[in-house]
């Protein structure tokens, strides 16, 4: 007797190295929390560019950093 309604749920966890990826409309509802000015998204480095305020949020796991703390300073 074949009973194929007994298979295991596959694992939607993202693989090691995976980037999560990020929701561009997003983009719309958030700002710079220093300048409160629009962000530009930089996909191949994965962060939230405000050039306002010369900073770089990151995005981890999809999800934005919008902490000043956890900004980089972008270079010239």
């Amino acid at each position: 007797m074949n009973d194929d309604n007994n298979t295991a749920p596959q694992d939607s966890a993202p693989q090691a190295g995976a980037r999560a990826s990020f929701d561009r409309h997003m983009l719309e509802a958030l700002v710079c929390p220093r300048t409160q000015m629009r962000l530009e998204y930089d996909a191949e480095k994965q962060e939230l560019i405000s050039r306002s305020a010369n900073l770089a949020y990151p995005i981890r796991d999809g999800i934005p950093v919008m902490l000043v703390d956890e900004a980089r300073t972008l270079e010239d």
